[in-house]
């Protein structure tokens, strides 16, 4: 059977795209259907609660950071074996972070991605502050760009039996397909902090929240009608399955706990078709990378959370400054800030960290850093090559309180065309950046913004 695909979408962040694509996964997976998920852009959060509903991996799809033979690759990988893919968008449908000299196409866009797939679009419009007032807003989507369809719209949010037949009815002059009505639930709200959603897997009661999330697919969305919607995946050609990132060894030790969770299945995926062996540790644990390893990544997480358990781990700190004396250490965001000689938490409290490398965060004043960006590489890495130009993005409320004095790791680009800057440490075999990879860039995304 020809695995079938959709997307979920919305006009704007905040619409209540997870709670829907959970709900309908959730209610789909009850029926028997073989349900698979994938996420939008740069994002750790959502594809674990996707996980947790289905059952298998859910995979990031980016259209500014991947090449298209990745994409569909990841996409036939995905969808293998599934009766249907289920693909949330990111932010607004047409919103993207890369600037509009971008290539089309390739804007981080969730329209990019539909066109690209020739996906139908479901969009899950908020109604909450509106009534009639919502037929606008499909209008304006549905017209906005002929190559995206959008094949039906669900109404969150809803205050009342009232309030879904006038929202419906001026809908309806549209001939568009309302194919749920979700109403105003305080219960389904899922639990958020500084980064996002709190992550799947530190859920309090993560089993009954997925039945809740079940019943109100079963109960108020038309499971039927949207299942008839989704149109055939066409993976021709997507076999050929390229590398994400070179595994960085053969066997890899990846620090695995709550405080460092960031890590995108597609790259480990990647590093195990390349016979990579991935040796988790926990550093929460106070356990030190397996001395079997032949290189350590620190990916994201909360360490920012975990301070105090972190900077008494001996055992870790001292295990870990040993295998920098022979193999190459790398960290990724919150891996780069355990790497650096201290961390302040959110309270100003000052935590001693590993000190493999001479700088200093803090997240005692927030100040979001967000964004797309394009490292080139100043010295031989985990990630790569000296030179090698890799795509991929910074999510995190941290800054820098002291630059250290280490030479840099990377020159760093935004996709919205800002100065390059030189970002990042490295010092002997240990490398770090806030800057999480994502792919390799290919001869198209070798051409800076």
């Amino acid at each position: 059977m020809t695995p079938r695909g959709l997307i979920i979408a919305a006009p704007h962040s905040g619409a209540g795209k997870t709670t829907v694509t959970l709900a309908l996964m959730a209610a789909l997976a009850r029926r028997g259907v073989i349900v698979r998920g994938a996420k939008v852009g740069p994002d750790y959060i959502d594809p674990a609660f996707h996980a947790a509903v289905t059952g298998a991996a859910s995979v990031n799809l980016d259209t500014w950071a991947m090449p298209g033979t990745l994409l569909d690759a990841l996409v036939a990988q995905a969808a293998d074996g599934a009766d249907i893919l289920v693909i949330e968008g990111v932010m607004g449908l047409f919103d993207r972070a890369a600037d509009a000299a971008g290539p089309p196409g390739q804007r981080g866009a969730t329209a990019d991605l539909a066109t690209h797939f020739g996906l139908p679009v479901v969009l899950v419009i908020d109604v909450a502050r509106q009534a009639q007032s919502a037929a606008a807003v499909v209008r304006g989507f549905t017209e906005h760009d002929p190559t995206v369809h959008i094949a039906g719209v669900i109404l969150n949010r809803l205050g009342s039996e009232r309030h879904r037949v006038l929202v419906a009815s001026a809908i309806a002059a549209l001939d568009i397909p309302i194919l749920g009505a979700v109403p105003r639930e305080a219960a389904l709200t899922l639990p958020e902090r500084h980064l996002g959603l709190v992550q799947a897997g530190e859920h309090p009661d993560l089993a009954n929240l997925i039945d809740r999330l079940a019943a109100t697919g079963e109960h108020h969305l038309d499971l039927d009608a949207i299942m008839a919607r989704a149109a055939p995946l066409n993976l021709a050609g997507a076999a050929h399955r390229p590398l994400a990132l070179p595994p960085p060894g053969q066997r890899i030790a990846l620090a695995s706990d709550p405080a460092f969770s960031f890590v995108y299945p597609h790259v480990i995926d990647a590093w195990r078709k390349a016979s990579a062996e991935i040796l988790p540790f926990s550093p929460l644990a106070d356990e030190p990378p397996p001395d079997r390893a032949d290189c350590c990544w620190l990916p994201g997480g909360y360490p920012e959370l975990h301070a105090d358990a972190l900077a008494a781990a001996r055992n870790f700190f001292v295990g870990l400054r040993r295998f920098a004396e022979t193999r190459p250490v790398h960290g990724e965001c919150g891996g780069y800030m355990v790497l650096g000689e201290s961390l302040q938490d959110a309270a100003g409290q000052h935590h001693a960290m590993t000190g493999l490398l001479g700088h200093s965060t803090s997240c005692a004043k927030r100040k979001l850093h967000l964004g797309y960006r394009t490292a080139r590489l100043l010295v031989d890495s985990a990630i790569g090559p000296s030179g090698a130009l890799v795509r991929g993005h910074e999510f995190h409320y941290a800054s820098l309180t002291s630059a250290g004095e280490d030479e840099p790791f990377a020159e760093i680009t935004g996709s919205e065309g800002r100065a390059t800057e030189k970002a990042g440490g490295h010092r002997g075999r240990v490398t770090g950046a806030f800057f999480h990879a994502i792919a390799a860039a290919d001869e198209v995304h070798a051409i800076l913004p």
